[in-house]
């Protein structure tokens, strides 16, 4: 299966709106492999915790606009082939990418490179939850309008990763979720990254947006009320042996 680029279009706007992640996540360890990093917010997290993380990305325009961080040496390659040499990192990190790639490479690809004893863990959100009013506004006006749109790799992700087979031993991961604290417009840039979102506005024009927007705001209330946005993840993990 080819590299699936649904992004690269929006990179710029992606880096800015797109949430980060609880750094609980991260175990600590020496080096981590950061696979399908985008531009970077697990990465950052993670150089927190590990001396060296290698940030992997297919996408050039991913990688241009990436976070630069102390401890995070960003390259422009696909999951499923990396240069990296065998057992060569401690942990491998996925972060809300793991349902874009070839399974059947790429596993074997992350067992190639991952130490014995070291750590998988992949994980991702889909919906987001704001407060019951907001949220009926955004599945009327937003998902609803944008369902057919949706690539049909997001359905894993969708379903927790629940029916991903890793090649290596299971271990029980925590519930987590982010928590982001956005004013309306940070909140709407967010929403507007979805590629399903801005595949609809490309197929259909962007009057449902627009009347959604409008919609949002009588509901959120004044433009720059902070609201929190709660995000559930997904996460699997498992131990190389």
């Amino acid at each position: 299966m080819s590299f699936v680029d649904l992004f690269s279009d929006s990179a710029d706007r992606y880096a800015s709106a797109r949430p980060t992640y609880p750094a609980q996540l991260s175990p600590s360890l020496d080096t981590a492999w950061d696979c399908g990093t985008e531009n970077g917010q697990a990465a950052v997290d993670l150089a927190r915790h590990f001396k060296t993380v290698w940030a992997t990305d297919p996408s050039q325009a991913q990688i241009t606009h990436a976070i630069p961080c102390h401890g995070v040496i960003y390259s422009v390659q696909p999951a499923e082939y990396v240069s990296f040499a065998d057992r060569s990192v401690d942990a491998i990190t996925v972060a809300q990418a793991l349902h874009w790639f070839d399974l059947e490479r790429f596993f074997p690809e992350a067992r190639r490179v991952l130490k014995v004893g070291g750590f998988f863990c992949a994980w991702g959100y889909s919906w987001s939850q704001v407060e019951p009013t907001i949220d009926a506004v955004v599945q009327e006006g937003i998902l609803q309008p944008i369902h057919k749109h949706w690539a049909e790799q997001n359905r894993e992700l969708w379903d927790g990763y629940r029916n991903v087979r890793m090649p290596f031993k299971a271990v029980d991961a925590p519930s987590f979720s982010i928590r982001m604290k956005w004013t309306l417009l940070e909140y709407l840039a967010y929403v507007h990254t979805w590629s399903a979102t801005r595949r609809a506005i490309q197929a259909e024009g962007p009057s449902f947006f627009e009347a959604a927007c409008k919609r949002m705001e009588q509901a959120w209330g004044r433009q720059d009320r902070v609201r929190e946005v709660r995000m559930p993840l997904a996460v699997i993990a498992g131990v190389a042996d």
